[in-house]
């Protein structure tokens, strides 16, 4: 049976960009939409009525939420200590799968990759017991993949203090964590050569937002895409990423 997953930031709430996010989501026909920043629920129920979604679920001031093409068999938020954002834990009606929702700290600097590596050291303890079986950890995970390059100069002048502030140079671990812990990144597996940029939309630099499966499931993968929709830009400064799985 095949199992799409859309994994968006939809960028403080979706406030006054509705219309463009609908778009976007309603032409990737997932049948689960992971949301980060979805922190207004009244504009995330709007935006379930726009994409004909049956189940959803935010929280205000909680960054995780979810849309579904169909009601969902379990949900449920779990914040490890002295993480910033909860994750979600979703798993879809029928289906022999779990969907962790992620989105790690914020800003690139040393400091802050360290408290990433943290929270997801965290996030997989606390799912030690439910990690059998297939599972996807997949959102925003505001960090490189090893061997991806920060250039620096192309940051949002805010945020090219932060790095600086490191000494110019950022040790890039939590991914290599994730790899380390036995997942594999759906799409570096589907796309070995595409850098896969995400952020900002319209005019990507970096790729901070991804998904993983367990290594001994990477033949369950069908497809991985970086969806690059022409309303992207004014939807969000996140591009989503579309999964494609045989359950």
């Amino acid at each position: 049976m095949a199992f799409r997953l859309l994994t968006y930031n939809i960028r403080v709430g979706g406030v006054g960009r509705l219309e463009p996010l609908a778009r976007i989501i309603n032409a990737c026909h997932a049948d689960l939409v992971l949301l980060q920043e979805a922190t207004r629920p009244a504009l995330v129920h709007q935006l379930a009525v726009l994409t004909g979604m049956a189940d959803w679920r935010a929280f205000p001031r909680q960054s995780l939420g979810y849309m579904s093409r169909e009601p969902v068999s379990h949900a449920s938020w779990h914040q490890p200590r002295l993480s910033h954002h909860a994750y979600v834990e979703v798993m879809p009606a029928g289906l022999p799968l779990r969907v962790f929702g992620v989105h790690l700290s914020a800003v690139h600097a040393a400091w802050t990759e360290r408290r990433r590596v943290y929270e997801l050291r965290a996030l997989l303890r606390e799912i030690a017991d439910r990690r059998e079986g297939l599972h996807v950890l997949a959102g925003d995970f505001n960090t490189l993949a090893p061997g991806a390059r920060l250039d620096v100069g192309r940051l949002p002048l805010r945020l090219r203090p932060f790095v600086w502030l490191s000494g110019g140079r950022i040790k890039w671990r939590t991914i290599q964590t994730v790899l380390d812990a036995g997942y594999a990144d759906a799409f570096r597996v589907k796309h070995p050569d595409d850098a896969g940029l995400t952020v900002p939309a319209g005019n990507p630099q970096v790729r901070l937002d991804y998904a993983f499966v367990p290594a001994t499931y990477t033949d369950r993968i069908v497809a991985c895409d970086v969806v690059r929709h022409p309303d992207a830009a004014a939807a969000s400064d996140h591009y989503p990423v579309v999964l494609d799985l045989a359950t």
